[in-house]
């Protein structure tokens, strides 16, 4: 199982409650109704930050608005789901519209279970 990890910012501008509602109910749906995409995610997590932050940014908010979780059964899969046309050109360009890219950190995780 490989997980992409998205550590999100909202785009410079937006408050957290629109970004929180655009991600939750425009984004998401949006995600998982796109089928060249979403038939080879496995698992979509949204992780929404709460504003109690045990280690909070410099200007008091929290480092990150949000983790993504995205599940695929392989490697490939990821790479057969961002390389599709489908998330070129509707999914890719709405992350433009509420994230704030540059400053997201991206990593590709394989878990491992503990417990």
């Amino acid at each position: 199982m490989i997980k992409l990890m998205g550590m999100l910012r909202r785009k410079p501008g937006m408050s957290p409650q629109e970004f929180h509602s655009y991600w939750r109910n425009v984004h998401a749906p949006l995600v998982m109704e796109v089928q060249g995409f979403a038939r080879h995610v496995r698992k979509y997590v949204q992780s929404h930050a709460v504003d109690a932050q045990l280690v909070p940014g410099d200007d008091g908010e929290p480092a990150f608005d949000g983790i993504a979780e995205l599940w695929f059964d392989s490697l490939d899969d990821l790479h057969r789901a961002i390389s599709d046309p489908c998330y070129l050109s509707e999914i890719h360009p709405d992350e433009l519209k509420f994230l704030d890219f540059p400053n997201c950190v991206i990593v590709l995780v394989e878990e491992v279970s503990i417990r």
